[in-house]
């Protein structure tokens, strides 16, 4: 959701800013130009990311560079157990000079927030941050605090580490608005990891801002100039059913689903500079956007089904649209 008072930049400007911030954070985290692309395009689309990989392939790196690009402010929250909900939003202290309690503002109050391995806090802690994530708001002993624009939420999970965790649950992992792996770098780009470090002779990199929060916010708020066509919008629904009716699954994706589709097409396009969507673009975050939003029948996780393999016979089945025609919606032709 962006502010009112912020204008809109033409497409073609936010593909060139887009091009510009993921050449940044390219020149630290190597070799995954896909995947950071489907993170602009979450934070373009106003989303929360959720980043689920094995350790070490540079999830906390990726969140750090792209606020640093992005110029946001930026905290980073180590979940641990014992981490309780006031840890998270903060809390009221007795001021001893002024004989009252003053609030402390916790850690989600921020642009950008790293919800490092969110699935080691327990479930009322993680679901102090689903409010913030939601509602963009935190409330706090029956007091509510707005969360000022942009606020987004890059969270880590480990999917193979289950001693100690609190998996999220379904209804948690509807909030983001995608699920982002990396996987293992090639020989090459390992490598140039290891290069990379030498010549900088330093362990952190610092990146230099490429845009400002009000500027990303520009950004944002071009989604809303972007043109989707009947037969699109048809297709996104057409696909995000398919996952409900599937024989494998026991419960398919939501509407909220169809929206993570719709939204992210709009990013996809305009970081491509267009003002229009093309099936392309929903075909290239269909998998991210719906996968997680997916439950398989018990049987399936016998047979190690993967949710994504899923999506990807749903994309197969339904046959996308190839019409020119213009979209039915108020206000959705521009004539640009």
């Amino acid at each position: 959701m962006t502010d009112a008072s912020v204008e809109a930049l033409p497409p073609y400007e936010v593909g060139r800013l887009a091009g510009a911030v993921l050449d940044s954070v390219g020149s630290v985290v190597v070799g995954k130009r896909e995947s950071l692309e489907l993170v602009l395009a979450g934070i373009l689309a106003g989303g929360h990311v959720l980043l689920e990989d094995l350790p070490g392939l540079g999830k906390t790196l990726t969140a750090r560079c792209f606020a640093q690009s992005l110029g946001l402010d930026f905290r980073r929250l180590q979940f641990t157990p014992d981490l309780l909900p006031a840890d998270v939003t903060g809390s009221f202290l007795y001021d001893q000079r002024k004989g009252d309690f003053a609030f402390r503002a916790g850690p989600v109050f921020t642009n950008m927030l790293l919800a490092d391995e969110i699935n080691r806090t327990p479930p009322k802690t993680q679901a102090a941050l689903l409010e913030a994530m939601q509602e963009k708001q935190v409330s706090v002993e029956g007091v509510t605090y707005r969360l000022d624009p942009p606020f987004h939420v890059l969270a880590t999970a480990n999917p193979i580490e289950y001693e100690g965790t609190y998996p999220l649950p379904e209804a948690q992992l509807d909030r983001f608005m995608l699920r982002v792996s990396f996987g293992y770098p090639t020989e090459d780009e390992e490598w140039e990891v290891l290069r990379r470090r030498m010549s900088r002779r330093q362990e952190e990199s610092q990146l230099t801002p490429v845009v400002d929060a009000r500027r990303l916010m520009a950004m944002q708020a071009a989604l809303e100039q972007v043109v989707v066509e009947d037969s699109i919008g048809r297709y996104i629904v057409a696909l995000t059913s398919a996952t409900r009716e599937h024989a494998s699954v026991l419960v398919g994706s939501s509407p909220r689903g169809s929206l993570a589709l719709l939204l992210l097409a709009r990013a996809r396009a305009v970081m491509a500079g267009r003002d229009f969507v093309v099936p392309e673009d929903v075909k290239d975050v269909a998998v991210p956007a719906l996968a997680h939003r997916i439950t398989l029948r018990p049987e399936m996780w016998l047979r190690r089904v993967d949710p994504a393999f899923v999506v990807q016979e749903v994309l197969q089945a339904v046959p996308a649209p190839a019409s020119g025609a213009l979209p039915t919606y108020a206000g959705g032709y521009t004539g640009q």
